[in-house]
């Protein structure tokens, strides 16, 4: 699996004029199931994004977790980080089949809640709009073929 971690103030998702999820300071994840991905993978990235320490602490360094500050995170499912690049147009042949990617992505999302993060969630194969501010900036790539 592969995601794209960005530390936000607030971020949401609105599909079709709605809101249907939102957080306040935490993480914004787009999270893309890979062919051969499973549960494993999942809750390998679960966990490492629940206690990776990209938050300031008393002394302004990064070095609290989004446990550590009772965060939350917002998950949004994006196919196109399996974007392979090597010509104009990016193709995407590697990101899992759609129902794999959903039942993937919803598992995600459900260990994450487990680890003890309050998890707001996009809507799967829909066409969304995401608003973030990003805090610092930072964002981080995490991808479970490199562990």
């Amino acid at each position: 699996m592969r995601a794209l971690v960005q530390r936000v103030s607030s971020a949401s998702v609105t599909v079709d004029g709605r809101v249907v999820g939102e957080v306040g300071a935490g993480l914004l994840v787009l999270v893309c199931a890979m062919q051969g991905d499973t549960e494993k993978e999942a809750d390998w990235l679960a966990q490492k994004i629940a206690k990776l320490r990209i938050f300031r602490d008393d002394e302004h360094r990064m070095n609290r977790s989004l446990l550590d500050i009772g965060g939350e995170a917002l998950v949004v499912s994006q196919f196109t980080l399996a974007a392979e690049t090597k010509g104009n147009r990016p193709g995407f042949s590697s990101a899992a089949a759609p129902e794999d990617g959903r039942r993937l992505y919803e598992y995600f999302s459900a260990s994450l809640a487990g680890q003890g993060i309050r998890v707001a969630n996009g809507e799967f194969g829909a066409d969304m709009q995401v608003a973030l501010v990003n805090s610092g900036p930072v964002t981080i790539w995490l991808d479970t073929a490199a562990k």
